[in-house]
């Protein structure tokens, strides 16, 4: 069971905070910092529109090929089944394949499970989980104002995102799916998601790409932010964030969640993917 972390709200000085990570029993110390609102970069509209039309125009050109990478959990992912068999009831943003309900179905998952994706090539390969009756899927954009519309408020006791988040350009659009995902969680739900550390890689910082590529520049997009090429079947580009630990504990802060638990996972380095577990407080 991962470990719990303690937290103390941190204000403009960095407030060095001891996180029990129970898979080494050691105390990891990093600095919080409490950012003004008013210094948070707004991305151009206009940007944030470019980054996600570029991300739905490669996984719909390329979501079987991509499909194709993903065909078990990752290990990070694994390390979480045991708490989410669990669950009463999940939202999986962004399932893809479906590869994770296929799991739990598996290992007879009790609960709901809904899972959600924009990519119509992605969930055409899901649907064969479809024959459990407990298994839903949607197709539904975050970036639309309305994906979440089809549920309501405080419906899971678990809300799932791997390797999503990267992908939504601009502070504010993060913040505006994650309050709707604070919403939609249960009292002290839990929001389990990771993020790519691809630049933990030296193999996959090569596809690393210039911006002009993209037709923007690096003064349009925020720090951390990374246009990234697809080299098999075709040739592609993908926009992903490089989310830090502290960015991300910030992210929570302002969102009405408490860090449980963050731990590196996944690829031969162990270190390609940053998961965390949120729990949902009232704000």
């Amino acid at each position: 069971m991962p470990g719990w972390l303690t937290a103390k709200k941190p204000g403009i000085e960095p407030d060095e905070t001891p996180r029990l990570n129970n898979r080494n029993r050691e105390a990891i110390h990093f600095p919080v910092f409490k950012i003004p609102l008013q210094n948070i970069f707004q991305m151009n509209p206009l940007t944030t529109r470019k980054l996600l039309e570029l991300n739905q125009v490669f996984y719909h050109q390329f979501g079987s090929q991509f499909s194709l990478t993903r065909q078990r959990l990752q290990p990070g992912v694994s390390q979480l089944v045991p708490i989410l068999l669990q669950a009463g009831s999940i939202l999986d943003i962004g399932c893809g394949n479906g590869e994770l309900s296929r799991n739990l179905s598996a290992r007879h998952f009790q609960g709901q499970y809904f899972g959600l994706d924009f990519s119509a090539p992605l969930l055409q390969a899901a649907k064969g989980a479809e024959m459990d009756p407990s298994i839903t899927f949607i197709q539904s954009d975050l970036a639309s104002p309305t994906w979440d519309s089809l549920f309501s408020p405080a419906q899971f006791s678990h809300i799932t995102a791997f390797a999503v988040l990267h992908h939504l350009p601009g502070a504010d659009l993060r913040g505006r799916i994650l309050k709707k995902i604070h919403s939609l969680l249960g009292s002290s739900g839990w929001f389990l998601f990771s993020n790519w550390q691809f630049l933990n890689s030296e193999k996959l910082s090569k596809h690393v790409q210039p911006w002009e590529k993209a037709g923007l520049t690096a003064s349009d997009v925020d720090e951390g932010d990374y246009l990234m090429d697809w080299r098999s079947g075709g040739s592609g580009l993908r926009y992903v964030h490089h989310f830090s630990e502290r960015e991300l504990e910030d992210l929570a802060l302002r969102n009405g969640f408490k860090v449980l638990d963050s731990y590196l996972s996944d690829g031969k380095s162990g270190r390609l993917g940053l998961y965390q577990i949120w729990e949902r407080n009232e704000y």
